[in-house]
């Protein structure tokens, strides 16, 4: 069944996969993240543009298992929905976050990439520690 353009099954499909990861004893040992770089606009874009534009202000994810702590949130948008207006996470913090869960450092982690050295996070991100178990 399809519901405004999105499948009802992926909520399910998602708690499938948690609840099998937890039946199996491997949701302590891994990640799972889902959402992605952008949100949409909280606005149309004009009566003759129907629909709304990417909105890298606001957008939302979550992560479960792998040392993170369940069922919290963290950060919120604006009463309108248009950018962060409480705890706002840049995704290199959200990088930066998902390396120290794996146990890495970010700012350790390098490759030479044309002529230097280059981090995955920029040397930018912040591990939010709010989330971390």
């Amino acid at each position: 069944m399809i519901i405004n353009g999105e499948s009802m099954y992926k909520p399910l499909a998602i708690a499938a996969l948690l609840s099998d990861l937890e039946q199996r004893g491997l949701l302590d040992s891994t990640l799972v993240v889902w959402g992605g770089e952008f949100g949409r606009m909280p606005f149309s874009e004009g009566k003759n543009a129907p629909g709304r534009n990417h909105n890298p202000y606001g957008f939302c994810m979550w992560m479960a298992g792998g040392g993170v702590k369940g069922g919290m949130s963290y950060g919120e948008t604006d009463e309108f929905g248009f950018e962060a207006a409480v705890n706002p996470t840049h995704v290199h913090d959200i990088h930066a976050t998902m390396l120290h869960l794996m146990g890495l450092d970010h700012e350790h982690l390098t490759y030479f990439h044309q002529g230097r050295e280059e981090s995955l996070t920029d040397v930018h991100g912040k591990v939010i520690k709010d989330i971390v178990a």
